[in-house]
């Protein structure tokens, strides 16, 4: 089973592992940073429920980047208070994201499956227990729609995320929260194609080994 879903976000972020004091942000969302909003959208707080789902991106826009100056937070002390811990720091933020995801079963063993999840979500939007607004990566990034799509213009140009070892993108599937030992990587290039080209190389497996 695969659907694809259309999400619309003015404003966000997804910054990179690399960033410091200077916060860049990658030109589209990592795909565990989608797995993380599927999951949200169906109220499921247990990461490791549907690993083995199958996921892939396009963007249909190229959305626009800007910096901004924000507070951030980094805990240099114990004593969460102490004002050596905030400071304000550049950041990239990118708006006017305009995204298409696949989602497919793949080797989700849950019953019911994230897939069966997501249309529950849109069919019977009753029986889903979640909290919070859906974000696609920092709690600010609030998602404006998501959109159940059964038909799409076999001819619209979309910029895939594919994976590719000599891509310029080096982006994880799986985040480790604790530390960065067991965060998984891929690399991956953004490459424009119809939809009647659809790659094979789009498809990343999430799961945590």
């Amino acid at each position: 089973m695969t659907i694809i879903l259309r999400v619309d976000v003015p404003i966000a972020s997804f910054p990179t592992s690399r960033s410091r004091e200077y916060r860049q942000t990658y030109p589209v969302p990592p795909p565990s940073t989608v797995y993380g909003m599927l999951l949200s959208m169906v109220g499921e707080t247990d990461r490791y429920k549907h690993c083995g789902v199958k996921i892939a991106i396009a963007l249909l826009t190229e959305p626009a980047k800007s910096i901004t100056l924000r507070k951030t937070r980094r805990f240099k002390y114990k004593k969460l208070d102490r004002k050596e811990n905030t400071r304000p720091d550049f950041q990239e933020i990118l708006t006017g994201i305009e995204l298409m995801v696949w989602v497919d079963k793949g080797e989700d063993k849950a019953k019911p499956s994230l897939c069966d999840r997501i249309i529950e979500a849109f069919t019977v939007p009753s029986s889903i227990s979640r909290f919070g607004a859906l974000c696609l990566g920092e709690s600010r990034d609030l998602v404006n729609s998501v959109d159940l799509i059964s038909n799409i213009d076999p001819n619209l140009k979309l910029n895939y995320l594919i994976q590719d070892e000599y891509g310029n993108l080096s982006l994880p599937y799986w985040i480790d929260y604790v530390g960065s030992k067991n965060t998984h990587w891929l690399r991956y290039s953004l490459e424009k194609r119809s939809l009647t080209i659809f790659p094979d190389s789009a498809w990343t497996i999430v799961k945590a080994i």
